[in-house]
């Protein structure tokens, strides 16, 4: 019987880490493939803020999974059987934006797991299943002990209670969405009172054994920072915004060659 381990679990446990993800909202496979070409461990296919559609991402999806990159799907709620959905195009996990209680992580875990814990439907002939090849009983593995559920901590509430959030049985790790946290509590996300709180949820979440992760800066020193803080994985920015830059960084270099004067 073949096994499959998740890709993503194995870059956070890394000792060399961290683990380095991207946002991908560019609807493009070749994006996911020059993402992989690069080095990153796993990308965050991004359904909550860009317009791709299921469809698309399930694409995206097949490209990392023979890229070997992990493919995560943030989706924007838990509604419509959308995790069933992007579980069988055989994505590693989903990610949920705005979990700010443990009853609201208790919902995700249920709609990520199989019975006992959950309640996703059996679908062994989709891709995740090898189009029915892969065997029952390591298909219900895979979900139940590979599958990723990473929980977003974006409000003060969810920051003080990430370590009771974390907890929960079938939470694989969190991400501090520092903007919405600082903007839900109408300040900065450098004030001292947002970091503090930053600093709460990471401890809280190390001291109950799960992984936590921000999404920073691309940079050495961002990433430094972000291990420094406790992050055991970090997002380098998106697909989207690293072109604009390189794009950008390439006008100006052009526009500064001095030209001869006709």
């Amino acid at each position: 019987m073949s096994v499959r381990r998740s890709l993503f679990r194995q870059a956070v446990n890394n000792p060399d880490g961290p683990a380095l993800g991207v946002w991908v909202k560019i609807p493009a496979m070749e994006s996911v493939e020059l993402i992989a070409l690069a080095g990153f461990d796993f990308i965050v296919v991004d359904l909550e803020h860009s317009p791709m559609n299921l469809e698309t991402a399930y694409r995206l999806i097949g490209t990392a999974r023979q890229a070997g990159v992990a493919p995560i799907v943030r989706i924007p709620e838990l509604a419509g059987g959308l995790v069933q959905r992007i579980l069988d195009a055989g994505a590693e996990g989903i990610m949920l934006p705005h979990v700010d209680t443990v009853e609201q992580a208790e919902a995700a875990v249920r709609a990520v797991r199989f019975a006992p814990w959950g309640n996703r439907g059996v679908g062994a002939t989709s891709r995740a299943g090898e189009w029915g090849l892969l065997e029952r009983a390591e298909y219900l593995r895979y979900g139940q002990e590979e599958v990723i559920l990473i929980v977003q901590i974006e409000s003060g509430p969810a920051a003080r209670a990430a370590g009771q959030i974390a907890s929960v049985k079938g939470v694989d790790a969190l991400l501090v969405g520092a903007a919405d946290l600082s903007t839900s509590e109408g300040k900065g996300e450098n004030d001292p009172e947002v970091l503090e709180l930053i600093a709460g949820a990471i401890r809280d979440t190390r001291a109950a054994g799960v992984p936590i992760g921000n999404s920073g800066g691309s940079t050495e020193a961002s990433v430094q920072r972000a291990v420094d803080d406790g992050y055991s994985f970090t997002m380098l920015s998106n697909d989207a915004t690293r072109l604009g830059m390189a794009a950008k960084a390439a006008v100006v270099a052009g526009r500064n060659v001095r030209y001869p004067k006709r």
